[in-house]
């Protein structure tokens, strides 16, 4: 597919279409500080409901994801929380997924037609749509059967079913990894590393797989989990950004615009989780990747109407594409909302706090606390 092709079809950027991109980036922000996920969840689609054609969304939310990956692997790697060694096994099959996450999404491409949804895109939008529905559809009613286990007092560690099931075969070769204190069958990790780097590259959304995995399967500890997933998210990333970008699928004018409202709301949303409940957390998790799914759902069907396998009135694809992009923006401003509402009300609590510590006057020492008590 020619280069110059695919560019003339990239979004028509206008001030008012590149605030809708800010704000995108801004509500994924702050979602990614809150809910420790990159927000690519809610950035992907809502980048293809503004007319963005899927490869390029994936690609540009790839390479926005890479820098925010190395800031937050960073901040897990002075706590400890990174099992290098792990990364980079997982690394050899991620990157081998990735690329065939490219493969066909090139190979789906049609280079002609124009626009998102129409003839040229139509396939390509599909499949990210289907692939997004299955996966996040199973994340999300997940974490919710763990909420109602966890609400009735059942344990809420997470289960070793599949650990102790895969231990009985210890397939060799077992591969010790010192940080998270497991030893895992080498082939095991590869195909983890293979399905993350897949996902990655399809939707640009691995980490979804990729920390359960290593939490479900390996059997690494949840926080060592999430600091080497964003650990390999940095070498996924830029390998999923070289391979978008030479086959000319990444909008560097998207990139820029989600880092500029991203890195405003990742603060504000890192924040909340010290002045909200964990529960609520991964409630309100649930519950938008579960309307973001349910967003995708609405769209699908124009998908398939312009690729001839569904015929109803095309006029109906306005209110379908209206109802698709109505949710997903209802779902991700009014939780951003929520936490914005808990983020000041937490903040202005403790700045009460402090003021009545120091209007109080310090502490009495030794000395004067025994004179006052005589």
């Amino acid at each position: 597919m020619p280069m110059e092709i695919l560019g003339q079809q990239f979004l028509q950027l206008d001030f008012v279409t590149a605030l809708q991109v800010v704000a995108l980036g801004f509500v994924g922000g702050v979602l990614s500080g809150f809910i420790g996920s990159g927000g690519a969840f809610f950035m992907t689609p809502g980048m293809m409901n503004m007319g963005v054609i899927g490869p390029v969304a994936v690609g540009s939310n790839i390479a926005h994801k890479f820098g925010k990956a190395i800031i937050g692997s960073k901040k897990h790697g002075e706590l400890g929380h990174v099992d290098r060694k792990l990364a980079a096994f997982m690394l050899i099959t991620a990157a081998i997924g990735i690329r065939i996450a490219v493969v066909i999404m090139k190979a789906l491409f049609k280079d002609h037609g124009s626009g998102h949804g129409g003839e040229s895109s139509a396939g390509a939008d599909l499949y990210i749509s289907v692939v997004f529905v299955s996966v996040l559809s199973v994340v999300s009613v997940s974490m919710l059967r763990d909420i109602l286990r966890s609400r009735k007092g059942e344990d809420s560690q997470p289960s070793r079913k599949i650990v102790d099931f895969l231990n009985r075969f210890r397939l060799p070769p077992m591969i010790h990894f010192p940080v998270a204190d497991v030893n895992v069958s080498l082939w095991v990790v590869l195909l983890g590393g293979l399905g993350t780097g897949y996902l990655a590259g399809t939707i640009g959304v691995g980490g979804f797989v990729g920390v359960p995995a290593m939490i479900y399967v390996f059997g690494v500890p949840a926080a060592v989990a999430a600091g080497s997933e964003l650990y390999l998210a940095i070498f996924t990333g830029a390998f999923g950004l070289l391979n978008y970008g030479f086959e000319g699928m990444i909008d560097l004018r998207l990139t820029l615009l989600l880092y500029l409202g991203s890195l405003m709301g990742i603060y504000i949303g890192a924040y909340g989780t010290k002045v909200v409940k964990e529960i609520v957390i991964r409630l309100a998790t649930s519950v938008i990747i579960l309307l973001c799914v349910v967003s995708r759902m609405f769209a699908i069907p124009v998908y398939l109407r312009n690729l001839g396998t569904l015929s109803y009135d095309a006029s109906l694809d306005v209110w379908l594409n209206g109802a698709s992009k109505g949710m997903l923006y209802v779902s991700g401003l009014s939780t951003t909302v929520l936490i914005l509402v808990f983020v000041f009300r937490g903040y202005f609590q403790r700045r009460r706090v402090q003021a009545s510590i120091v209007s109080s006057g310090p502490p009495l020492m030794g000395s004067q606390l025994a004179r006052k008590e005589s």
